[in-house]
This record gives structure tokens, sequence and C-alpha cells, in this order.
């Protein structure tokens, strides 16, 4: 009998604190709720906010959604309750209920290139005054995660998406599949040629054009050209017009000055090494990014080459350090902010007429570049 007696006083005093511990744990949760509100997760619904006013759930929905069936003196009821309890609404759920997300997907290349940051904040502007969202991804030039990030977007339901190919993107049926899926899409600065797509991009042709005739009025003759992958277009576009220059004063063209690659900036190195390996002396340089120049201009410095003396360099894109480089870069300009606040503003437009296909004709702009010039090229 004692030592039941015993055991069972100890059971007790077991329970009791294990009570006191359980009402310490209450109290404390309820003082980090009270001073730290942000950190307990809200869960408050029209629900809550209908049991506390006394009212139909119905007419709390109609109230936060601004309905004429609601007088102004209950909306303002239900307004200051619904602050007082924290409500937030669901906007996600909200949108999707009306199949609209207010959200656009846009992919680029590389974030960290100037040029791309420039039109992410021309798109982002602009959709923040038309009310959207904005989801932005990087394919980091390659088509398997450029792919996976079109599936993602598409998931995510966004209303439109705004996209610069990668490098590798020789295939487009991920493209076509987002155009049969009915989303709204367009191109801006890399382009691919689809039927009914929109595009913004610059004057390649012309950028390149004036890059190369800049360097021959330079004096320049024998003038090497560091390209991207043909099956881009903007690349094919910036090639013919180094050759088109080349043709306008006579110059011929010879193949071994054009250098094909990704347009790093340890291509730019390769690409110099092969131009001082050719048997006449190369005493100029388009190219196709400012990148790839950059790696060149680093290799001829530091194998003695003197720029610009020896060898004259314009590069394309402006990028930041292009103009604090020693020498500074010639280089041809792209209005990035530009591109984007145009991107978005045909995309918002497809967007509002997407549910009549027939309403969207694809529409290409063009803009123009514009040549800078600096001490890479003054001879």
């Amino acid at each position: 009998m004692v030592v039941i007696e015993v055991f069972l006083k100890l059971f007790v005093n077991i329970l009791k604190i294990y009570q006191n511990t359980i009402d310490c744990i209450c109290k404390y949760l309820s003082l980090i709720k009270s001073r730290y509100p942000l950190f307990v997760e809200n869960k408050t619904t029209i629900h809550d906010i209908a049991k506390a006013l006394k009212v139909d759930a119905s007419t709390v929905s109609r109230a936060l959604n601004n309905s004429p069936r609601v007088s102004q003196k209950t909306k303002d009821r239900i307004t200051a309750k619904a602050n007082e309890l924290g409500y937030q609404r669901n906007l996600l759920a909200s949108n999707l209920r009306k199949s609209v997300t207010n959200t656009i997907g846009v992919i680029v290349p590389r974030i960290s290139r100037h040029f791309f940051s420039s039109v992410i904040s021309g798109i982002e502007e602009t959709a923040y005054d038309a009310g959207y969202n904005v989801i932005i991804c990087q394919s980091l030039e390659q088509l398997k995660r450029e792919r996976k990030l079109v599936e993602t977007l598409l998931a995510n339901r966004v209303d439109g998406v705004l996209l610069s190919v990668s490098m590798e993107t020789d295939k487009i049926d991920h493209l076509l599949n987002m155009k049969n899926n009915g989303t709204p899409f367009l191109f801006f600065d890399r382009h691919c040629e689809i039927e009914g797509i929109s595009s913004v991009l610059i004057d390649d042709f012309q950028g390149g054009f004036d890059a190369t005739e800049h360097l021959i009025l330079n004096g320049c003759k024998n003038i090497g050209h560091f390209s991207g992958p043909q099956e881009l277009a903007i690349y094919r576009n910036r090639t013919a017009g180094y050759r088109k220059a080349l043709e306008k004063y006579k110059i011929p063209f010879r193949p071994e000055l054009l250098i094909r690659s990704s347009l790093m900036e340890n291509d730019g190195a390769e690409g110099a090494k092969t131009l001082l390996s050719l048997p006449y002396k190369v005493d100029g340089l388009f190219s196709a990014n400012d990148i790839a120049a950059i790696g060149a201009m680093k290799y001829f410095k530091n194998g003695g080459v003197k720029v610009p003396d020896e060898i004259a360099i314009v590069g394309f894109s402006n990028e930041p350090v292009s103009g604090i480089i020693d020498p500074s870069l010639t280089t041809v300009d792209q209005p990035g902010f530009q591109i984007g606040q145009i991107a978005t503003k045909l995309l918002l437009d497809e967007i509002s007429k997407a549910p009549n296909a027939n309403a969207t004709m694809a529409k290409t702009t063009i803009l123009k570049s514009s040549l800078i010039e600096r001490d890479s090229s003054r001879k």
C-alpha cells in the first residue's frame, strides 16, 4: 500500500508540473502574438469578419470587393473590422477565379549584363504602372534551362511572357507549345521567326555596319569580327552589316577573320590569339558584344599589342565597364530601357485582346542604335 501511495503522489506531481509547463507555453505564445503579430500566421477569413459583425459572409465579400449592392456605411464598418482582425485578401485565388494573375514572366539570357538589366527596368516600371507584377528568370544561355523556365511560368499561370532567347536556342518546340497554349508572348533583342509573334529589336544590321564603317574610316583594312551563333538572327544581322560595310569600301571579305563563339571574355581572348596568328597584320576588330571585345583587349595588352595604335576595336552593347577601362571602348549603344517599355506595352495590349485571337497581329518594332566613339578606335 505504501508503494502505491508513493507512486500516486509522484504521478500527481508530474501532472502538476506538466500542467504548469503547458500554462507557461500558452502564456509565452500569447505574449509573442501580442508583441510580434507578423510572426503569427494570419488565418482570418471573411467568415471570421462576418461572425464578429453578425452579418452574412456574402455581404462581407461584396463589401471588400466594393460592390454597389452594399451601402458605404456597411463597407466602412466591414473594412474597419477586417483591418482590426488583420485580414489579408488572397489575391492569387481571386485572380485565378477570374483566369488572370496580373503577372508577366520575363526570360533573359543573363541578368548580370547591363543591357538586360536596363530592359528589365523598363519592363518592371511599365508593368507596375499597369498593375502587373513581374517574374524575372535567366536562362544562362542554356536551351534546356530556357525550356524549363517556360514550363514553370506557364504552370504559374502568368498572363504573358517577354523573352530574349539563349545562344543555344536552335529548336523552338517549347515556344510553339506556348503559342499553341494561347499564352501571349513576344521577343525582345534576340528573337526567333515564329508566325504571329511580335518582336522589339534594334537595327542590328545598321549597328554592325556603323561599327565596321567607323573602323574603315579610321584607316583599318584588315578587320576581324567576333560573332555569336549564326542560328540567331541578331548575330546574322550584325555580321551582315559588317560584310556590307566591307563591300561598300571595296575591302574583300576574308572568312578567317570571322570568328564565331559564345562571346564570353575568354572567347575574346581566344579570338585575339587567333587573329595574331594570321600571316598578315589585323588592324581592326568589331566584336558583336563588349564582353568579348574586352577579353581581346586584355589579351592584346598582355602581349604588348597597342590599342588603338596597332589594332582599333569596337564593341557592341555599351556595358558600363566599357567607359572606364583603359583605353575606353568604342561601342554601339542599345536603348535597353526603351526596349523594355515598348515590349511591355505591346504584351499588355496582346493580353487584353487574348480572348479574341484575331484581334492581335504580329508587329516587329525596330529601334535605332548609336555609335559611341571612345579611345579604343581613335588612331
